[in-house]
């Protein structure tokens, strides 16, 4: 992918800080719990987050980051401006109001909005304080453990995933969710489809957004597509399932399948029209 012009002032580097600090997720269940998630994009982690048992403060040593790390910062700057420029035309085209979303940065461990944020839990979306948190070490497991072609795009699209959640939020999705979830009156498995359709729209929009920016900017190379769909399709449910436990168990999916995820993305870049990202009308019947 080309480099954009597009630059963000929303972008918090925390790597080298020697401030990591917080709480970290003691053994047993809430490790299992973690692991679990931990190759899932996106979401709300307040509950995981919020409820977890400390087992003492971190704290490392301060130091300068790498000329990579600052590298990678400009990237992840370039990103988040592009996200920015992109969604904001597109609500002005629809009248409505655009806020752009925060993205930190950090290793290891470091506080959100939702509670200690931990890398192991990989990059999400934190409707609390409306920030995006990335450990970009991410990306080595995405690659390495679920098969995923990694380069510059796989991160762009992760990125465009979660800030899809921060649409979802301004657009009052998110709320919608969060009232539907609270009421009670609905099973683990219906919650899970509902959770399903979610995360396949932030693929939609990361989808939107690419196209939307192609149109705007001509930063897309040969092979930059396949290298978003092939992370999108490492991360579904059965993939994970597979990899992780051998099996796989449909009633449990939270974020759907390597297909469901590649068609949502790939209807978002064909059409980049956010009218035609109802995930919910489908998965809810």
């Amino acid at each position: 992918m080309k480099w954009t012009d597009d630059r963000s002032t929303n972008v918090e580097d925390r790597r080298g800080t020697g401030s990591g600090g917080g709480m970290l997720v003691g053994g047993g269940l809430g490790t299992l719990i973690i692991a679990a998630i931990v190759f899932f994009l996106g979401g709300d982690p307040s509950a995981i987050l919020s409820s977890s048992t400390g087992i003492g403060n971190t704290q490392t040593e301060q130091r300068d980051l790498t000329k990579d790390e600052l590298n990678e910062r400009e990237f992840i700057t370039m990103l988040t401006g592009a996200n920015e420029t992109t969604w904001s035309k597109i609500f002005t085209q629809y009248n409505m109001k655009f806020s752009p979303a925060k993205v930190v940065m950090f290793e290891d461990i470091t506080q959100s909005g939702c509670g200690t944020a931990q890398s192991s839990m990989g990059p999400f979306y934190c409707p609390a304080d409306q920030t995006i948190y990335m450990d970009l070490a991410f990306f080595n497991e995405l690659q390495q453990r679920f098969g995923a072609k990694v380069g510059q795009f796989s991160v762009a699209y992760v990125l465009a995933h979660e800030y899809g959640h921060h649409i979802q939020t301004l657009l009052g999705t998110t709320q919608k969710v969060d009232a539907l979830r609270n009421s009670g009156r609905y099973s683990e498995a219906q919650l899970n489809r509902v959770s399903v359709a979610t995360e396949l729209q932030a693929d939609f929009y990361a989808g939107v957004w690419a196209k939307q920016t192609n149109d705007r900017t001509k930063f897309l190379e040969p092979g930059d597509i396949d290298e978003a769909i092939s992370a999108a399709e490492a991360v579904g449910d059965d993939n994970i399932q597979k990899r992780m436990q051998g099996y796989v168990n449909q009633e449990s999916f939270t974020h759907g399948t390597s297909e469901q995820r590649k068609y949502w993305f790939t209807k978002g870049y064909e059409t980049g029209d956010i009218r035609q990202g109802d995930t919910f009308d489908q998965l809810l019947k």
